[in-house]
């Protein structure tokens, strides 16, 4: 009887588990990265492991920077200005993700004083370089993409200022929205060190927590499922690393320029095949609940200029 109850319980977690999920990939420049299944390493990766596939509930939660416990990874993957940064998402089952409605986000944030591998996100200054909401019908979200196993890709600026970043790319689920509280927030942290000899920094920066408000318009939102409503992105506006203003207006999106207000190219593709789980480029081309992380060594993946 003991088994069965056991069993029976396991069982009743599998629906959970699977409806929430993880950053499992990035891919730059074509170089694909596999990330680790929360709360089971198995290979370094850039993107810093969470211990739990469970949302980031509450705007003010302390792991809105990178997610449930996030840990440093021990990549630096390397990467330049205007480079092409794909993410790929998986539920927890390792199945396509589970969700279809609400924002995909990424921001950006300078390692400062150290590398990536050693840098601590909750003291992160992060400006958004991406948002995407819904597609040109002014109903369908990109995110649905995202359900469909497709891929979101992202243009870093041009004109970025070398030295290591933490990409922050979010998932922003609302199907619970239409109560203050519900949003369910799925932030990951990738390591990357920007190569070239750019300039540009950004105006203005926020902190993860206090970048959002549960009852932010876009994160509290009771006509989230109302066709060809208006929807108002949370945070602060565009970088001027991208959108080359300093405007502080909230940006909407409905119709046909809403599927993403960055002027770099963003979209949502079939995820590159999976060629390797952090190997260099080459010189010539809804969720259990998380056990305590292991410590692993350290090391950094440098650019070659």
């Amino acid at each position: 009887m003991k088994t069965s109850s056991a069993y029976l319980s396991l069982l009743a977690l599998v629906p959970y588990v699977a409806g929430h999920g993880y950053l499992s990939q990035v891919a730059i420049d074509g170089q694909v990265y596999q990330g680790n299944v929360p709360n089971n390493y198995k290979a370094p990766s850039p993107i810093r492991l969470i211990d739990d596939v469970s949302p980031v509930k509450g705007a003010t939660n302390v792991f809105m920077s990178c997610g449930q416990n996030a840990a440093n990874a021990e990549v630096v993957a390397p990467a330049n200005p205007g480079s092409s940064v794909a993410f790929s998402w998986a539920s927890g089952d390792s199945t396509n993700w589970p969700h279809n409605t609400g924002p995909l986000m990424t921001y950006m944030a300078a390692c400062t004083g150290t590398t990536c591998d050693q840098f601590n996100a909750s003291q992160a200054q992060w400006f958004k370089i991406d948002e995407a909401g819904k597609e040109s019908d002014g109903s369908t979200w990109v995110q649905a993409n995202i359900q469909q196993g497709q891929s979101y890709t992202v243009t870093l600026p041009q004109n970025m200022m070398p030295g290591d970043y933490l990409i922050r790319h979010e998932i922003i689920a609302l199907h619970v929205a239409t109560t203050v509280g519900g949003a369910e927030f799925y932030p990951s942290c990738t390591q990357v060190r920007i190569g070239g000899n750019g300039t540009g920094t950004p105006d203005s920066t926020v902190s993860f927590p206090g970048a959002y408000s549960d009852t932010d318009p876009g994160i509290f939102d009771p006509t989230v499922f109302n066709p060809g409503s208006n929807y108002t992105f949370p945070g602060p506006p565009l970088s001027n690393l991208v959108s080359g203003d300093n405007s502080t207006a909230p940006a909407s999106s409905q119709g046909p320029d809403s599927a993403s207000s960055s002027p770099a190219a963003s979209t949502a593709v079939p995820p590159p095949p999976a060629t390797s789980s952090v190997a260099a480029p080459s010189s010539t081309g809804s969720c259990k609940s998380g056990s305590k992380k292991r410590m692993f060594k350290r090391h950094v993946m440098h650019a070659s200029h």
